[in-house]
């Protein structure tokens, strides 16, 4: 006779994915940051004195995210250090953007800096290999 295994507590569960509803609940249900979203390679740091203390409301990830931001750093290490989705850090840091805890620079953009010729180049040579 085979024993059966204990049921999960929670059945939606998926043990190599993880939780699937925590990110969704990391932002209130929002799927777009308040204000201006930020590129990936936006550099985000923490205003001086900002402290998250002073506001209540803020999740324990707001406030990680301000002292990852002590030093400033793009928006895509900022998701990859917390271990949550580019979307969710985007809708985290609009928040602290909109409480003044933060600031972010898009970096500067150049005309013409990606030539779809030089791409398609680029992509023929890793194919060759």
């Amino acid at each position: 006779m085979r024993a059966d295994r204990p049921r999960s507590r929670h059945e939606w569960l998926d043990a190599a994915a993880g939780p699937v509803v925590r990110p969704y609940t990391l932002t209130g249900g929002r799927v777009r940051p308040s204000g201006r979203g930020l590129g990936l390679m936006a550099l985000v740091r923490a205003e001086p004195g900002a402290d998250p203390a002073a506001h209540p409301r803020l999740q324990p990830e707001h406030r990680r995210l301000v002292e990852l931001t002590r030093r400033p750093a793009p928006v895509a290490e900022l998701a990859a250090q917390l271990d949550v989705a580019v979307g969710v850090v985007r809708v985290l840091l609009g928040d602290l953007l909109t409480r003044g805890l933060v600031t972010a620079h898009e970096p500067a953009s150049v005309p013409g800096r990606f030539d779809d010729d030089i791409l398609k180049a680029v992509v023929s040579g890793l194919r060759a290999l």
